[in-house]
């Protein structure tokens, strides 16, 4: 693995090797093979979004066990990457098909700390993920095509992720896809004592809970 940028001076960096290439593809077999067993179809998955120029399948984390335990379990190394003691908040799966785009905005306060997985491209062609250079005090709400000031690409290859502040920098993909799919993994987190706390496992307060099991 190996870190480009400085996410603690400048809110991003690019993760590069953060996950075996082939875990990506055990990943999206077992997707992919699941779905087959169940009957679903991508179409079933399909979601509207503002941000999307068309619908795009989409699967969130507390819908599908791996996801979440990767979110989960991906927590220590972000948090160390980060230089923040980090709490998850939710993750989601979405696959882009050839010519789409991800328009320009910024996210909800669950995304204090985001990460961008990129899994794999049907045609092999990097896809940057473009972040801005300026970073806003609140979240800027909205969408737009285009960036208002420099921003920064980052092309990542399977295995790769690009670390962010989804909050206070905005960020999209609106060169066109070039490849015929591409999937990625959105993962998202927020400091354990920060301003954003309570938005921890998606405000399901009752995971964060210790359990306690009786017998007999």
């Amino acid at each position: 693995m190996q870190v480009i940028g400085d996410f603690k001076r400048d809110g991003h960096a690019h993760v590069q090797g953060l996950l075996p290439r082939e875990v990506c593809n055990a990943f999206l077999r077992q997707l992919q093979e699941g779905m087959a067993r169940s009957g679903v179809q991508l179409n079933q998955i399909t979601k509207e979004s503002v941000i999307l120029k068309r619908g795009a399948p989409e699967l969130y984390g507390y819908d599908y066990p791996p996801m979440l335990t990767l979110l989960w379990g991906l927590t220590p190394t972000i948090s160390a990457l980060a230089g923040r003691d980090l709490l998850p908040t939710y993750s989601y799966l979405r696959l882009y098909r050839e010519g789409d785009i991800c328009r320009v905005h910024s996210d909800r306060p669950s995304c204090e700390v985001s990460l961008s997985l990129t899994l794999d491209y049907s045609d092999g062609v990097p896809w940057p993920l473009e972040v801005s250079e300026r970073r806003a005090d609140v979240s800027q709400l909205e969408i737009e095509d285009g960036f208002d000031g420099p921003c920064r690409g980052w092309a990542m290859e399977p295995g790769d992720g690009v670390i962010y502040d989804g909050v206070h920098l905005r960020h999209g993909r609106t060169q066109p896809n070039p490849n015929g799919w591409s999937a990625h993994l959105f993962l998202h987190w927020v400091e354990r004592d920060g301003r954003y706390a309570s938005h921890a496992f998606d405000r399901n307060r009752d995971l964060g809970k210790p359990v306690n099991f009786t017998f007999g």
